[in-house]
């Protein structure tokens, strides 16, 4: 933080009251300074930033963007810290869920709600990365995070699991364009030969919330904002829509640990 920041976000730090002394944006910066300031320097501080703003008024958005910006490398910091804490649990998933080479060298995991638009339009993509990379295996983790559909759609993936469908469940309905509804997810699964009654009890089954809960669990604890979103290894957290250039440049980094 440059000190024309310094001294602009320690204002502002004093006008809403924070201790000046204890962020940990400031902390290198205030490093040689005192723990608090006066009330004079408190004050002559102040002084100082007003009367810079009436001559120069990005000093405040300046010192904002680097105190968001240092909140924002903070934050990815704590959650590459919860993927380092919890990769033995992140990169393991019933086997059905598992995609690609299981043996593969490096893991990624991809959180995806089956009613996401971005996670439908990057299944292809998904598909087109593991066929490129069959090193990599993918663990896919479902997550209901839209809404009632969510929750119907996420349940009747983990329900056909049961009866080995898991994958041509989760394709059907993230490639049907239909209202939501459970009369809709009968009539993809009596196409997929499944014994009905035992699917819609299975649907219901404490396993299956359990495995939901399990993943919201899960995405809580990394931080996860949104779907998809994508861990690949321990080195990198890649939320939203991706291109492949992209994936492949998260990939090397898996690649590197």
């Amino acid at each position: 933080m440059s000190m024309k920041n310094y001294v602009a976000a320690c204002a502002l730090a004093l006008c809403i009251g924070l201790p000046v002394g204890g962020g940990a944006f400031f902390q290198q910066a205030h490093a040689a300074e005192g723990d608090v300031f006066n009330p004079q320097q408190r004050a002559a501080i102040i002084e100082i930033v007003r009367n810079a703003l009436k001559t120069d008024p990005t000093i405040l958005s300046e010192a904002i963007q680097s105190i968001r910006q240092q909140a924002t490398a903070q934050q990815d910091a704590q959650a590459k810290a919860a993927v380092r804490t919890n990769w033995a649990a992140l990169s393991t998933a019933p086997s059905y869920a598992v995609r690609g080479n299981p043996q593969g060298q490096v893991t990624v995991v991809e959180f995806l709600d089956p009613r996401c638009g971005y996670c439908r339009r990057m299944a292809p993509l998904v598909d087109q990365f593991l066929t490129k990379h069959p090193d990599v295996r993918l663990v896919e983790k479902v997550i209901p995070v839209l809404g009632e559909a969510s929750i119907l759609e996420a349940r009747a993936i983990y329900a056909a699991a049961f009866q080995g469908q898991y994958d041509a469940m989760r394709r059907r309905l993230m490639e049907d364009n239909a209202k939501p509804s459970m009369e809709r997810i009968r009539d993809i699964a009596k196409g997929l030969k499944l014994d009905l009654a035992r699917f819609e009890k299975d649907m219901a089954n404490p396993a299956v919330m359990g495995l939901l809960a399990t993943n919201l669990n899960q995405a809580q604890t990394v931080g996860v904002q949104g779907t998809p979103t994508f861990l690949f290894g321990q080195a990198a957290i890649a939320p939203g829509a991706l291109d492949m250039a992209q994936m492949e440049q998260f990939l090397t980094l898996a690649q590197k640990g």
